[in-house]
């Protein structure tokens, strides 16, 4: 367990450091070429992989870092019940999109993020849905307080409250990733909303309660009670990779997509953590239980 505790840490560690690294980069390197021609040759070939392939180290190691947590404190079933259904089904939301402008609008990805499943969407981005949707999930389902007082209302709400919280995250990345001057993918159609199309954050919504309906169900006979310290992981995943997209969002001059995602995803986010419980935690599987009847013998002896 040390061993999967340290691994943990480095993971995020790492995915912290290559969000900082990325937007130092962004904001201030690219804009300013002379700046990478003054740099040593470790330095320039330093640069170079971080443009290459920065944005897919920086995935991964997010997506390993919550894997290893979730394996950790919820078990192996339970995380697998919410990463195979938000890979495979935002994976095909992202498919679809690409190929047909549904849910999403019509968009393309450009390179950066690495190889294209299909020759359409890098396969970074499942992994992202995934560990930011976890994140997301968790932080809404712990603080709404579903396993102490469950009923389908609070099911429906946590479901509701986690794709809220996923979807104000893109409204920092949205412009960050699209309208900026190294996008990482284009609207072929500009939307009304600074660029994106309305269209974009419904089908976020939609998607993210799907994979999140799917493992509510998934979930059903599992009672997840996890203290506030344990939280602080998705809360740091969550908060790193709003504050990226927040950084390079108002460094185009993007604030209100910002402002909104704060008021609507970071601060219910940082509430909902707070009103989670400080003692100890645990996860449990409930058991099903079924009644036996046993026919009366009777014995005589003589």
């Amino acid at each position: 367990m040390r061993q999967l505790i340290i691994s943990e840490r480095v993971c995020l560690i790492g995915h912290i450091a290559s969000k900082a690294f990325g937007l130092v980069g962004m904001l201030l390197v690219v804009p300013n070429a002379e700046i990478i021609f003054n740099l040593s040759q470790v330095g320039e070939t330093a640069v170079q992989l971080s443009m290459a392939g920065g944005g897919v180290v920086d995935i991964i190691l997010g997506a390993v870092a919550v894997s290893i947590y979730a394996y950790r404190t919820l078990g192996l079933g339970t995380w697998l019940a919410f990463m195979l259904p938000a890979m495979f089904i935002s994976l095909g939301s992202e498919l679809l999109g690409t190929s047909t402008g549904f849910p999403f609008g019509n968009y393309s990805y450009l390179s950066g993020l690495g190889y294209k499943i299909g020759g359409l969407v890098p396969f970074t981005i499942p992994l992202s849905w995934f560990y930011v949707g976890l994140s997301s999930y968790l932080i809404a389902r712990i603080g709404l307080k579903v396993a102490q007082k469950p009923s389908w209302g609070r099911h429906i709400a946590a479901i509701a409250v986690g794709a809220l919280l996923f979807t104000c995250w893109d409204f920092a990345l949205e412009p960050a990733m699209s309208q900026t001057s190294l996008p990482f993918w284009y609207w072929e159609q500009p939307g009304a909303f600074f660029g994106t199309p309305y269209q974009n954050y419904v089908g976020w919504f939609g998607t993210s309660a799907l994979f999140m309906s799917v493992t509510g169900l998934l979930w059903r006979n599992t009672s997840i009670k996890l203290e506030r310290s344990q939280l602080n992981l998705p809360l740091v995943v969550y908060l790193t990779n709003f504050a990226f997209a927040a950084g390079l969002s108002l460094a185009a001059g993007f604030s209100i997509p910002v402002l909104l995602g704060l008021l609507l995803g970071v601060i219910p986010a940082v509430a909902l953590w707070s009103r989670s419980s400080t003692t100890t935690a645990q996860v449990t599987v409930e058991p099903v239980t079924k009644e036996v009847s046993v026919a009366k013998v009777e014995v005589s002896l003589k």
